[in-house]
């Protein structure tokens, strides 16, 4: 079961239904990048997933992250499996495909007795039956 709430619904419409993902991009970081200006609206219908690389150097961890077409982050994430050992050296490629999903790890939340969570006060009426829309077709 999925939980959708407000804080994830981040995709922005455009014409023709097409959606939008936001993730964070950076290159190179030493620490988690993972703050509002590093936020980026990803390319329409082309770039439908986050990328995240967690490399381990002597210096520390770096990351990378970055809108990418899923196809391409599965490719690159499953060519550097055997690299991602959290050792010296290694390199750890994610991918997802929810709204800033390349940010921090989230802790852990209790289960809810509902699929959906929604504050419509907080999104248009148009964009609540969209999303409704979306998640009948989707389930």
């Amino acid at each position: 079961m999925r939980l959708l709430t407000v804080s994830t619904l981040l995709l922005s419409f455009s014409p023709g239904l097409a959606l939008q993902i936001q993730c964070y991009q950076c290159e190179e970081m030493t620490h988690d990048c993972s703050t509002p200006e590093f936020i980026v609206n990803c390319t329409v219908n082309v770039q439908d997933t986050c990328q995240k690389e967690v490399l381990v150097k002597d210096d520390g961890m770096h990351y990378r992250k970055s809108c990418a077409s899923s196809g391409a982050c599965l490719i690159a994430s499953s060519g550097y499996q055997q690299f991602c050992t959290g050792k010296l050296n290694s390199v750890c490629i994610t991918c997802c495909n929810t709204p800033l999903c390349n940010g921090p790890r989230q802790k852990k939340r209790p289960q809810s007795s509902s699929a959906i969570t929604i504050n419509a006060l907080q999104l248009p009426a148009c964009s609540v039956f969209v999303l409704l829309l979306l998640v009948s077709i989707l389930c």
